[in-house]
Protein backbone atom coordinates (compact mmCIF):
# COMPACT_ATOMS: atom_id res chain seq x y z
CA UNK A 1 0.00 0.00 0.00
CA UNK A 2 1.66 3.52 -0.75
CA UNK A 3 2.57 5.53 1.94
CA UNK A 4 1.90 9.11 2.02
CA UNK A 5 4.73 11.64 1.00
CA UNK A 6 6.75 12.79 3.76
CA UNK A 7 6.54 16.80 4.99
CA UNK A 8 9.36 19.26 5.80
CA UNK A 9 9.62 19.40 9.63
CA UNK A 10 7.72 22.37 11.34
CA UNK A 11 10.20 23.55 13.55
CA UNK A 12 11.47 26.44 12.00
CA UNK A 13 14.61 26.40 9.86
CA UNK A 14 14.77 22.69 9.75
CA UNK A 15 14.94 20.93 6.24
CA UNK A 16 14.40 17.57 7.70
CA UNK A 17 11.61 15.72 6.11
CA UNK A 18 9.48 13.51 8.27
CA UNK A 19 6.14 12.14 8.35
CA UNK A 20 4.64 13.48 11.31
CA UNK A 21 4.35 17.25 12.06
CA UNK A 22 8.42 17.19 13.18
CA UNK A 23 11.36 15.42 13.43
CA UNK A 24 12.38 12.96 15.62
CA UNK A 25 15.02 15.43 17.00
CA UNK A 26 12.93 18.18 17.56
CA UNK A 27 9.47 15.52 18.23
CA UNK A 28 11.40 15.14 21.60
CA UNK A 29 11.90 19.29 22.35
CA UNK A 30 8.36 19.79 21.25
CA UNK A 31 7.56 17.16 23.85
CA UNK A 32 9.44 18.17 26.94
CA UNK A 33 8.25 22.10 26.11
CA UNK A 34 4.59 20.83 26.13
CA UNK A 35 5.14 18.79 29.26
CA UNK A 36 6.74 21.15 31.13
CA UNK A 37 3.56 23.32 30.75
CA UNK A 38 1.59 20.46 32.41
CA UNK A 39 2.61 20.58 35.88
CA UNK A 40 0.58 17.50 37.59
CA UNK A 41 1.40 15.69 34.78
CA UNK A 42 3.62 13.85 37.49
CA UNK A 43 0.34 13.01 39.86
CA UNK A 44 -0.91 11.49 36.82
CA UNK A 45 2.09 9.28 36.23
CA UNK A 46 2.35 8.35 39.83
CA UNK A 47 1.38 3.94 40.90
CA UNK A 48 -0.88 6.14 43.66
CA UNK A 49 -2.72 6.93 41.00
CA UNK A 50 -2.91 4.22 38.62
CA UNK A 51 -3.93 2.46 41.67
CA UNK A 52 -6.64 4.47 42.55
CA UNK A 53 -7.76 4.77 38.78
CA UNK A 54 -7.82 0.62 39.05
CA UNK A 55 -9.87 1.00 42.16
CA UNK A 56 -12.45 3.60 40.73
CA UNK A 57 -13.14 1.70 37.55
CA UNK A 58 -13.09 -1.62 39.29
CA UNK A 59 -15.61 -0.31 41.62
CA UNK A 60 -17.44 1.79 38.79
CA UNK A 61 -17.10 0.10 35.89
CA UNK A 62 -20.24 1.60 33.91
CA UNK A 63 -19.74 5.44 32.51
CA UNK A 64 -21.62 7.73 34.66
CA UNK A 65 -23.28 10.05 32.42
CA UNK A 66 -24.17 7.54 30.30
CA UNK A 67 -26.15 5.30 32.77
CA UNK A 68 -28.06 8.74 33.17
CA UNK A 69 -29.31 8.65 29.87
CA UNK A 70 -30.07 5.23 29.94
CA UNK A 71 -27.18 3.90 28.22
CA UNK A 72 -24.92 0.80 28.99
CA UNK A 73 -21.11 2.15 28.49
CA UNK A 74 -17.78 0.58 30.09
CA UNK A 75 -15.78 3.55 31.66
CA UNK A 76 -12.39 3.70 30.51
CA UNK A 77 -11.71 7.18 32.20
CA UNK A 78 -11.20 8.25 35.76
CA UNK A 79 -12.68 11.87 36.06
CA UNK A 80 -12.40 14.37 38.71
CA UNK A 81 -15.89 15.74 39.42
CA UNK A 82 -14.54 19.02 40.75
CA UNK A 83 -11.43 20.52 38.85
CA UNK A 84 -8.41 20.26 41.53
CA UNK A 85 -7.03 23.20 39.97
CA UNK A 86 -3.60 22.20 41.70
CA UNK A 87 -5.24 21.02 45.16
CA UNK A 88 -3.11 17.97 45.90
CA UNK A 89 -6.00 17.05 49.01
CA UNK A 90 -8.66 17.33 45.69
CA UNK A 91 -6.71 15.85 43.33
CA UNK A 92 -6.65 12.53 45.62
CA UNK A 93 -10.07 12.74 47.18
CA UNK A 94 -11.56 9.53 46.15
CA UNK A 95 -14.95 11.02 46.38
CA UNK A 96 -14.23 13.86 43.32
CA UNK A 97 -13.58 10.79 41.53
CA UNK A 98 -15.99 9.22 38.60
CA UNK A 99 -15.72 7.00 35.94
CA UNK A 100 -16.63 8.35 32.40
CA UNK A 101 -15.92 6.77 28.93
CA UNK A 102 -13.98 8.39 26.94
CA UNK A 103 -16.38 10.58 24.53
CA UNK A 104 -18.31 11.56 27.95
CA UNK A 105 -14.97 12.90 29.98
CA UNK A 106 -13.64 14.49 26.84
CA UNK A 107 -17.03 16.47 26.89
CA UNK A 108 -16.86 17.39 30.12
CA UNK A 109 -13.34 18.41 30.07
CA UNK A 110 -13.98 20.34 26.69
CA UNK A 111 -16.66 22.51 28.46
CA UNK A 112 -14.35 23.54 31.65
CA UNK A 113 -11.23 24.28 29.76
CA UNK A 114 -13.05 26.56 27.46
CA UNK A 115 -12.48 24.82 24.20
CA UNK A 116 -16.02 25.45 23.51
CA UNK A 117 -15.76 29.20 23.83
CA UNK A 118 -16.16 29.09 27.19
CA UNK A 119 -12.69 30.67 29.02
CA UNK A 120 -12.55 28.82 32.26
CA UNK A 121 -9.24 28.37 33.88
CA UNK A 122 -9.35 24.81 35.22
CA UNK A 123 -5.10 25.33 36.19
CA UNK A 124 -5.17 29.02 36.96
CA UNK A 125 -5.17 31.84 35.32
Amino acid sequence: MPRKPKYPCRYPGCPELTEGRYCKAHQKEMDREYNSNRPYKKLYNSSRWQGLRRYVLNKQPLCVECLKAGVVTPATVVDHIEPHKGNVDLFWDENNLQSLCKSCHDRKTAKEDGRWKRKVYTYGP
